[in-house]
């Protein structure tokens, strides 16, 4: 509210004694703050996929495109080191989306009747 001919501004609730709005809970010197709390960061996963003898490289490799969204060259390069390794990280994810893409590959695994294989373990 705009009070006689001087542009000064009348605070609902009162002003300080320099013209200033009066202290409140969470300002200072008239700027409002903010307090952030500092939030811990949720855990993530790695999802594994394990080597067998029997699941063809070639179903690994369109697990890890259509399931994980790697890339063919990416998706490859993981196969391989299931293969030679007998593990590999499949991608990392929080815990939800990591038993999510587990189920799917287990379900996709089954439906074909490969014995294909996935875990979470924490990061």
């Amino acid at each position: 509210m705009m009070h006689g001919s001087k542009n000064r501004w009348i605070w609902a609730s009162g002003e300080g004694s320099n013209g200033t709005p009066p202290d409140e809970p969470g300002r200072e010197g008239g700027l409002a703050t903010e307090v952030r709390k500092k939030v811990a960061r949720p855990d993530k996963y790695k999802v594994l996929l394990y080597n067998d003898d029997f699941t063809p490289m070639e179903f690994v490799v369109m697990i890890l495109e259509k399931i994980f969204g790697k890339g063919p060259a990416a998706a490859t390069q993981i196969m391989l080191q299931i293969h030679r390794s007998g593990l590999g990280v499949a991608g990392v994810y929080l815990l939800e989306v990591a038993e999510t893409k587990v189920a799917a590959v287990h379900d996709a695994a089954e439906q074909r009747g490969y014995p294909l294989r996935a875990g979470v373990e924490k990061e």
